[in-house]
């Protein structure tokens, strides 16, 4: 989606866009029980990862906000 926007010609910064391509790393393995070889996610992830993703997606999500309020 940012990519996207970035071809459309909107400014999306590269800090923004290496958030996005961090979550897109986490979203088969975190998302199904079988996208990980053995165990489960939960065994593979630590909090800092965890919040982490949530302040990149919370970047984004302003980011966002601030396109649909103009």
């Amino acid at each position: 989606m940012l990519q996207a926007l970035q071809e459309a010609g909107l400014t999306v910064t590269d800090d923004l866009l290496d958030a996005a391509k961090t979550l897109d790393k986490h979203y088969i393995p975190t998302r199904y029980p079988n996208g990980l070889e053995q165990g489960a996610p939960t065994e593979f992830y630590t909090r800092r990862e965890a919040e982490d993703a949530i302040c990149y997606s919370e970047e984004i999500l302003r980011f966002c906000d601030s396109l649909l309020r103009g």
